[in-house]
Formats: C-alpha cells, sequence, structure tokens
C-alpha cells in the first residue's frame, strides 16, 4: 500500500471518487462540481489537497482535505472533507492507513487536531472511527448556509 498527492492531470479521477461517495451516501444529486471547478479549486487556487491510496498502482481510495483554525489552540486543523475506499477494496485497511496518512500530515504540519463530519446513519463508518479513538462532538451541530440562503445573506452586508 502507498499513498501519492493528486496532481492536476487527476482531476477526472477526483470527481469519480467524488460521485462514488455522494452514491453511497445517497446523495449523487447534489453533485454540481466538475473538472473545470475542482481543477480550478483544488490546483490553481489551493484551497484543498486529495491523496490517493493505491494498492497494486491502482487509487482505490481518495480522502479530500483543509486545513481549518482552531482560535482555543492557536493553530490550524486538518478538516477531513471527503474519505472514500472502492467497495470491492474495503475490509483491507486502506481507510485506517489513509487516516493514518492524514495524521501524520497534521503532525508534520503542526496541526492541533484533526476533525471530519459523519452521516449520522452511517454506522459502519462510526464503528470505525470510534475504534481508532475518535470521539464524537455530540453537543455540537453543523449548521450551513448554501445556494440562494447563503446569496440572501450576503446581499445583507451591502
Amino acid at each position: 500500500m502507498t499513498f501519492r498527492f493528486a496532481t492536476e492531470a487527476d482531476t477526472p479521477l477526483i470527481l469519480q471518487f467524488i460521485r462514488d461517495l455522494a452514491a453511497y451516501e445517497k446523495m449523487l444529486d447534489q453533485v454540481v462540481a466538475d473538472e473545470v471547478l475542482l481543477r480550478q479549486q483544488l490546483f490553481e487556487r489551493q484551497q484543498a489537497e486529495v491523496i490517493f491510496a493505491l494498492g497494486e498502482e491502482e487509487e482505490v481510495g481518495f480522502a479530500l482535505f483543509f486545513h481549518n483554525f482552531s482560535t482555543f489552540l492557536g493553530r490550524s486543523g486538518l478538516y477531513l472533507e471527503d474519505l472514500f475506499v472502492l467497495p470491492e477494496h474495503r475490509g483491507k485497511g486502506y481507510g485506517k492507513a489513509l487516516l493514518a496518512k492524514l495524521a501524520s500530515i497534521a503532525v508534520e504540519r503542526g496541526y492541533g487536531r484533526m476533525e471530519w463530519s459523519c452521516l449520522d446513519w452511517n454506522r459502519p463508518s462510526i464503528d470505525f472511527y470510534k475504534s481508532l479513538g475518535a470521539v464524537p462532538m455530540d453537543e455540537w451541530t453543523v449548521y450551513r448556509l448554501t445556494g440562494d440562503t447563503l446569496h440572501e445573506l450576503a446581499r445583507a452586508a451591502d
């Protein structure tokens, strides 16, 4: 098992992994990202990074992450947006290896923590994360503004 950071040439593969994850999460209809947008955001603007897990020189999993910031810790953190291993490669240690690699990157970069979200119904993933020592933030609720609601609030600033 090896890892490699994505390059611009991987944009179609990244989009495919995103779509595969969205299909698993029953959210494929919400994917509006395309190759042009991903190329711009990931490689031109460097808003996030992607790392692949390889098995027999083939990409079998991916993680997309970016840094956030903790005012309490006074340091950046690693936020894992997406983690996905192809179904036929699950149970072989790729998910754990990807998380370990991300933890290594976080420590190497001096980040204070690593965080991610998980859908409440995804019991296999929840159990897996807890087995690694991850702690759910039960007292916190994620809030989100998107689309028209985001633009409406932005207009209030004008």
